[in-house]
């Protein structure tokens, strides 16, 4: 199975390949590791993202499979997660900054801190795209915990990890997280979320 062979349903085709194949690959290959140069595009994506008045209130721990930070980092992952994340080749843990610390500094405009660093991730994955890996966000994590483990500062706040690597052979996991490839990839129609005129008027 590739990526290629999950496109979305009528409506995305016509959209730039790196979106168009997107999914949430649950699958990994064991085996496959990321080098330096390749991490290191994945964080120039997110670092050029757009942020209000170019604050950028994003920051990013970086843990490849094998490192003593991916150990840390999947211990505290939650139980539908243990199985398929520790395969990735490396996950990136995104942060927000969400106060200002006790240098005084912090983002200026904070309450856009949690969108910026969503458009960081997206560029993250992006680029993830464009190097022929996948990649899947997720949530299932005790936050606090990896917060406390890596002594992340309490004026940031710990939001998603974003698991990168090569997809993988899905007979060769466990059938739960091999059932996940095989999901209907589905979204709500244009015409419940984009409005014109006023609230709930379909723009088009």
């Amino acid at each position: 199975m590739t990526a290629a062979k999950r496109a979305p349903q009528p409506g995305a085709e016509d959209l730039t390949e790196h979106l168009r194949d997107r999914w949430s690959v649950s699958v990994f290959d064991p085996s496959h590791e990321l080098a330096d140069e390749e991490i290191r595009l994945l964080l120039e994506a997110a670092r050029w993202a757009p942020s209000a008045g170019n604050s950028q209130p994003w920051s990013f721990l970086v843990v490849p499979r094998g490192s003593a930070g991916h150990q840390t980092f999947v211990s505290h992952l939650s139980r539908g997660n243990s199985g398929w994340v520790p395969r990735a080749s490396a996950v990136f843990v995104a942060i927000a900054q969400v106060g200002v610390g006790p240098d005084g500094n912090g983002p200026k405009w904070s309450d856009y801190s949690h969108y910026d660093l969503g458009q960081a991730a997206a560029h993250l994955t992006v680029q993830a795209a464009s190097l022929g890996l996948s990649s899947h966000q997720f949530a299932g994590f005790d936050h606090d915990a990896v917060a406390a483990a890596f002594g992340v500062p309490d004026w940031w706040k710990v939001m998603t990890g974003i698991a990168v690597g090569r997809h993988g052979d899905p007979s060769q996991v466990d059938p739960r997280d091999a059932e996940r490839e095989e999901r209907e990839r589905v979204r709500r129609p244009l015409e419940e979320i984009a409005y014109a005129d006023k609230w709930g008027t379909p723009w088009s």
